[in-house]
C-alpha cells in the first residue's frame, strides 16, 4: 500500500479531513474533529532512529480487537505515542495485506463515529 492509496481511501469518507500538525511531519485523519488514524508523511524520528515517510500507520481500534491482532501480527503494536488501550500501530513493511489494513482504517473511523453525538452522525448522513 502506499500513502497515496491509504490517503485517498481515508478522504473518502463522509465527514474526514486531513490536518498537518507537529511541523507537518504527520498527518492526521479526522472526523467531525475527532482522529482516527495517523501516519508520518516526512522522515522523522521514532524510538531513537530515524523511519521513512509512511513508516506507520495509528488507528484507533477496539480494546480487544487491538489485543487479538497484536498476537497475530508481528506488524501491529500498541500505538506510538498514543494510548496504548485505543490505539495500534501499523508497520507498514508490507507483511500486511492492503485490505486488512483497509478494513482496519473502516473499523477506526467508525468507532469515532459511533462515539460521536447523534447530530454530528446526522449531519455526516445528511
Amino acid at each position: 500500500m502506499t500513502y497515496e492509496e491509504f490517503e485517498a481511501h481515508c478522504l473518502t469518507k463522509k465527514g474526514v479531513e486531513a490536518s498537518f500538525p507537529m511541523r507537518g511531519d504527520c498527518v492526521w485523519m479526522k472526523v467531525a474533529g475527532k482522529m482516527f488514524a495517523l501516519t508520518n508523511v516526512q522522515d522523522m524520528k521514532m524510538n531513537g532512529e530515524m523511519v521513512a515517510p509512511f513508516h506507520f500507520i495509528n488507528l484507533k481500534c477496539d480494546p480487544a480487537r487491538a489485543i487479538a491482532l497484536r498476537a497475530h501480527h508481528a506488524a501491529i503494536q500498541p500505538g506510538w505515542h498514543q494510548n496504548k488501550t485505543h490505539w495500534n500501530s501499523l508497520r507498514m513493511d508490507g507483511s500486511l495485506e492492503d485490505g486488512a489494513i483497509l478494513e482496519l482504517v473502516d473499523h477506526a473511523y467508525d468507532l469515532v463515529v459511533a462515539a460521536l453525538p447523534r447530530k454530528q452522525r446526522e449531519a455526516l448522513d445528511g
